[in-house]
């Protein structure tokens, strides 16, 4: 048995997407063969959380604690060498096949009310393959329980460089702002990307640039709420709707051996939203939310 268990392929033209039941992750996704996505092992654990689905919170908390509705709570620290819970509940979970069909795969998790997160939310994700447009992935979060949900949601996507150099990819980025982040990885203010070697509104070569960094004040209008990575061979497109107000971006020159990649996660809230409420979304008893963003190979 594989490390995060069964794998789910689907397929629609020249694309293919395998899916895995642990953390509900893009393991990989080729179009004509060739890796849209970057990869890893079948039989490996996912490095540096590839892939994976980000619920009930995307990023990270700091010091694993927040306040709600007047209850201080305390979570696991997950990121301990930065004392942070990050990435939420759902990363080394499995789980549970909705429906596999052809192109499309659902899955769900119910987070289970714990220490930290007393809070029963059902999470779904939707994998669907279109032959025109490639990729879409939907996700969706149901309070089951009584009371209010302090909710954010995310994925951790990694787009391929083709074996290319990160120094000679392109990159756009429809955003005006950066999150400054402290030692921690964690919020401390915002800037304007105008002027700085961060503003890849128009797509620009990486050169020496390195980040894993948040940004926000995205692109308002649909037709430009949209991140690329090109490359000489070709590169990809992350499309994303309204209810991802916030991207994360994180290069790394050997995501495995021989493999630079860069992350593009679409979040709907900032890191450490259970703090800040910087796009945290609160579910009420019996409410749910959705959100949907993509992937177009070019």
């Amino acid at each position: 048995m594989n490390l995060t268990g069964p794998q789910y392929v689907i397929e629609a033209g020249a694309h293919r997407a395998t899916i895995v039941e642990v953390g509900a992750g893009l393991q990989r996704y080729t179009h004509d063969g060739v890796d849209v996505t970057a990869t890893y092992a079948p039989d490996g654990l996912p490095p540096k959380a590839c892939g994976i689905v980000l619920v009930p919170w995307p990023n990270r908390i700091r010091g694993g604690k927040y306040s709600f509705d007047g209850t201080d709570y305390q979570l696991a620290l997950t990121e301990p060498s930065a004392g942070n819970a990050i990435h939420g509940l759902g990363r080394w979970a499995r789980w549970t096949v909705v429906t596999h069909a052809l192109s499309r795969l659902v899955l769900r998790l119910d987070v289970v009310p714990q220490n930290g997160y007393p809070f029963p939310v059902r999470a779904e994700v939707m994998y669907a393959l279109d032959a025109e447009r490639g990729l879409a992935v939907t996700i969706t979060a149901h309070n089951l329980g009584p009371r209010r949900a302090p909710f954010g949601a995310g994925s951790h996507p990694y787009l391929s460089t083709r074996g290319h150099a990160l120094a000679d990819v392109r990159l756009r980025l429809p955003a005006a702002e950066r999150l400054v982040a402290d030692d921690k990885g964690l919020p401390v203010g915002v800037r304007p990307v105008a002027g700085s070697e961060h503003d890849f509104r128009r797509s620009k070569r990486l050169k020496a640039v390195r980040m894993d960094d948040g940004f926000t004040a995205l692109a308002a209008e649909p037709e430009q709420r949209y991140a690329e990575l090109r490359t000489p061979d070709g590169g990809a497109r992350l499309w994303f709707d309204a209810a991802f107000r916030y991207l994360q971006v994180l290069t790394l020159d050997a995501l495995t051996p021989q493999q630079p990649a860069v992350a593009i996660e679409p979040m709907t809230c900032a890191p450490d939203a259970f703090n800040s409420r910087a796009g945290l979304m609160v579910l009420d008893p019996g409410g749910s939310w959705s959100g949907t963003w993509g992937i177009t190979p070019i």
